[in-house]
């Protein structure tokens, strides 16, 4: 099995806090270089929209006009959706990128409200569609992760390795301190 260097370059990227009442606004996104826990190399952003189907695009877009991307051997996602129920599709991302894509989850997800939600949407058997992509929900230590263009030991690795103390790996805490702070004037909440 390859092993994952200290200090792989990962982009770890949250959602800042939004009205989860209010679709179609904006709502920023904060991506952030870090190389393993220990060092952050970088900071980009974007804007989605709340319960939009433009996340992937942005994504992608970010990602390609930043200096770094050829740096860049991994993206985290805080879950699988950005901006309420923007549903982040990680094939499409893998395939525009050619980056391995880790989707860390605080708590075993339940299918079967993520599908009631999902009811509510037009499209929304399109979007359980792309959630299914993500593959497997995996067990590591107290989080659960999906991931794509990787496999599920070196996913793990990657995980392991940019925790710093806590559960949450450093990247995505990074991200999550960054997006509240510049929304709410001071970061507030767990990422």
């Amino acid at each position: 099995m390859k092993v994952v260097k200290p200090e792989v370059r990962i982009l770890g990227i949250d959602d800042g806090p939004f009205d989860k009442f209010r679709p179609g606004q904006e709502v920023l996104v904060v991506g952030v270089v870090f190389r393993g826990k220990d060092s952050l190399d970088g900071l980009l952003s974007t804007k989605v929209e709340c319960d939009g189907n433009d996340a992937t695009e942005k994504l992608i877009e970010m990602v390609k006009r930043s200096n770094q991307r050829h740096q860049i051997r991994f993206i985290m996602l805080d879950g699988i959706a950005l901006g309420g129920f923007n549903v982040v599709d990680v094939e499409e991302l893998y395939r525009e990128l050619g980056i391995p894509v880790i989707v860390v989850i605080r708590r075993r997800p339940n299918m079967e409200a993520i599908e009631r939600a999902l009811r509510r949407f037009k499209d929304g058997e399109r979007r359980m569609e792309i959630l299914r992509k993500a593959g497997e929900v995996r067990k590591c230590g107290k989080i659960f992760f999906q991931c794509y263009g990787v496999e599920p030991a070196i996913a793990e690795q990657v995980i392991k390795k940019s925790t710093k103390r806590g559960n949450i790996p450093e990247p995505l805490r990074v991200a999550h301190i960054i997006a509240s702070g510049i929304v709410l004037g001071e970061s507030h909440g767990r990422a």
